[in-house]
Order: structure tokens, then C-alpha cells, then sequence
């Protein structure tokens, strides 16, 4: 307990200390949390070292963000969506992980690899993109609408994804293993027993707690319904995130919504500051400073493709010439879900330890690449309109 204790005490210090002074260096409070966990993390002061454990449970940071978002959403509004999630979402997917795979080819990898690498790195940072949108307001704004879809519709890949990695492993899939198609049925029959329970039970049961008068069971019930979607949902190879967003939806026409808002609200911004934390503590300096040149050139490489590749894919996503830029970063990093991708692709035998710990690394340093690039061109390229007000 007491260890418990001087972790928190660690998290709170190393965010008060270095998210102030990063916001008021312009780098924004994302940068700041990243920093603090390079700082507390194994490789300088050694302050905490279980950072495994600290990344799990910081994700309860991005599935209440997501839960929160699907507050907002009703399901007439993502209909409207629809184009936006499964064209934007699977034509910027497609287009990245082809590109990232032919690299790796290009430069000898296996296919197995190449084709397992390619789709982790197209993946983006659903914690980090949604952040920095509601941060900048641009959530309704076209660059905001259509990096959502997409985001969206990483989540939803999950399935074929998670069902696809055993059969790139070198014996190709096991007798053990779950054929795909039963993996696919498993969760669309889970989505449909929590849509129904949310349509026909949920209100009657936010009800009967309400009129109990006690405003932390009130909390406590919320906080159940949403992680125990999200670990419903991950027990079907769906993620997390897109479990709590299905769980926000189900609640968005509800009378208690704004109550429930306001109750997640603190929870929510502490833990994904927390899990930024743990993404600083998770870059690996000894990979760093055994390859530094090949770890920079992928660097380069995945956050300058991603960008392009999102730049000449914008005017299709309706994003105007003002917010393509902004759009184009905005998506460039590796994402949080390419960390369970690579944990699959190493039980699986398609890559090995080593290779894996390189990915992890590149996805993390990209991951610290955003807000330095999207303070540049704030200071030089942004238009007036997208200026934050004073």
C-alpha cells in the first residue's frame, strides 16, 4: 500500500512540475506528461520501473475519454457518419499500412513482418488525436469530423486484425486457435447483447439508483457500466475504447447524461494524463543508443509517409486547404493499439523480441513527435481562423 501511495505521490509531482512549464513553453500539456514519464521512468531517475502494469492501467484514461465522446454522439448523428468512418476510416488505413508494408519489403523484411509491421504503424493515437482536438475546439470542424471517423474505424479493425496474426505466425494457425470467422461472430453477437441491455435495461437501472439519492453509488454504477462494457468488449478481441464509445452512445439520449459527464470528467483527465506518462516511461534508451540511426530514420519515416499520405487524402476527406496541414500531422503518429498488436504478433512468433521492442520504441518517439510538429506549425503555418482564442 504504502509503495502504492509514493507511485501516486511520484505521478502527481512529475505532472504538476512538468506540465506547467510545457504549457507555458507552447509545447501543450501532452508533450509535458511525456516528458515526466521519460523523467520518473526507468532509464533516468528510476523512480517507478513497473511501466507494463502502469500502461494498463492508465488505458481506463482513454476508455473514459471515448465513453464521454460517445455521450456527445447520438445514433442519427453517426449515421450521418457513416461515409465518413468506414470510407475515410478504411481508405486512410488501407493506404498507410500499404505503404509502411512496401518499405519494409523494399528493404528485405520477410512478408510476415513486413505485412504485421505496415498495419501497426498505420494505426494512430486515439488518446493523443482526441486530446488535442478537444484542446483546440476543432472536434466539429472538418479535419476534427474526419480524423474521428477514422480513429473510429481503427477501433473496428480490431477484429480482423487480432483474428489475422496467427495465421502470419511461421506454422500459420494453430489447432488451438480460434478461426477467424468465429472471432468475428463472437463479438458482433457481444455488440448486440450490450446494445440491447443498453436499450431496454440501462434507463430503468440509472432510475432506480438516482432515486436512492446517493450520488457516489450514482458514480460508482456509471463507472461499472462503462469498464465492464469495455472489458466485455475486449474479451471478444474488440478494444476497450470502442466498447466504452458504444457505452456513451447508449446513454446519449438519456435525462442523466450531463449528470454522468460531469462525474467522469476528473477520472477521465487524470488517467490519460497517466497514460501519456507511462508512454515516456515505455521508450526504451537502450534501443535508442544501441541504433540510433535506423531508430531516427523510421521515425522519419512512419510520421513523413503518415503525413504525406494524409495530406493527399484530406480533399477527399472534405477537409479544406486550411486545416489540411493541421490534419496531416494530426494523424502522423503510431498509435496505443499497435502496442497490443505487437504483444499478439510476438505470442504468435511473427516477429521476435527484439523487433518488437524497436516498433515500440518508434511508435513512442512518433507519438512525441506530434505536439512538437503541431506547435511548428501553429508558429508558422496555421491560418488565423484555427488560432486558439485569448
Amino acid at each position: 500500500m504504502a509503495k502504492l501511495l509514493i507511485d501516486v505521490v511520484i505521478f502527481l509531482v512529475s505532472a504538476l512540475i512538468a506540465v506547467p512549464l510545457s504549457i507555458r513553453l507552447g509545447f501543450g500539456s501532452v508533450l509535458g506528461y511525456l516528458v515526466a514519464g521519460v523523467m520518473i521512468g526507468p532509464w533516468v531517475l528510476k523512480l517507478v520501473t513497473d511501466v507494463d502494469s502502469i500502461l494498463h492501467f492508465s488505458e481506463l484514461g482513454i476508455v473514459l475519454m471515448m465513453f464521454v465522446i460517445g455521450l456527445e454522439m447520438r445514433v442519427d448523428t453517426l449515421w450521418e457518419m457513416r461515409r465518413t468512418i468506414f470510407g475515410y476510416g478504411a481508405m486512410q488505413m488501407a493506404l498507410c499500412a500499404a505503404v509502411m508494408t512496401a518499405i519494409f519489403l523494399a528493404y528485405g523484411t520477410p512478408w510476415r513482418i513486413a505485412l504485421t509491421g505496415g498495419l501497426a504503424l498505420a494505426l494512430s493515437s486515439t488518446a493523443m488525436v482526441i486530446a488535442e482536438l478537444q484542446a483546440r475546439g476543432m472536434m466539429d470542424k472538418p479535419a476534427g469530423r474526419a480524423g474521428f471517423g477514422i480513429l473510429l474505424f481503427q477501433d473496428m479493425a480490431a477484429i480482423p486484425l487480432i483474428a489475422l496474426l496467427p495465421l502470419l505466425g511461421p506454422g500459420g494457425a494453430t489447432p488451438a486457435a480460434e478461426p477467424g470467422w468465429l472471432v468475428a461472430v463472437k463479438a458482433l453477437v457481444m455488440l448486440g447483447a450490450v446494445v440491447l441491455v443498453g436499450r431496454y435495461l440501462l434507463h430503468l437501472a440509472l432510475r432506480l439508483i438516482s432515486a436512492t439519492r446517493a450520488p457516489e453509488i450514482f458514480t460508482a454504477f456509471a463507472l461499472l457500466w462503462v469498464v465492464g462494457i469495455a472489458l466485455l468488449m475486449e474479451s471478444v478481441h474488440l478494444s476497450m475504447s470502442l466498447g466504452a464509445f458504444v457505452a456513451g452512445v447508449l446513454l446519449a439520449d438519456s435525462e442523466f447524461r450531463h449528470a454522468i459527464e460531469v462525474d467522469m470528467a476528473p477520472f477521465k483527465g487524470l488517467l490519460l494524463g497517466l497514460f501519456f506518462i507511462a508512454v515516456g516511461m515505455s521508450i526504451d534508451f537502450g534501443v535508442l543508443m544501441r541504433e540510433p540511426l535506423r531508430v531516427a530514420v523510421l521515425v522519419v519515416a512512419v510520421v513523413g509517409i503518415k503525413a504525406i499520405a494524409q495530406w493527399f487524402l484530406a480533399p477527399r476527406f472534405d477537409v479544406p486547404a486550411s486545416e489540411r496541414a493541421y490534419f496531416a500531422i494530426l494523424l502522423s503518429q503510431g498509435g496505443e493499439f499497435a502496442f497490443v498488436v505487437l504483444a499478439a504478433s510476438l505470442a504468435a512468433r511473427v516477429i521476435d523480441e527484439r523487433l518488437s521492442s524497436l516498433v515500440t520504441l518508434v511508435v513512442a518517439l512518433s507519438m512525441v513527435s506530434t505536439p512538437l510538429l503541431l506547435l511548428a506549425q501553429r508558429r508558422f503555418g496555421q491560418p488565423r481562423e484555427l488560432l486558439p482564442e485569448k
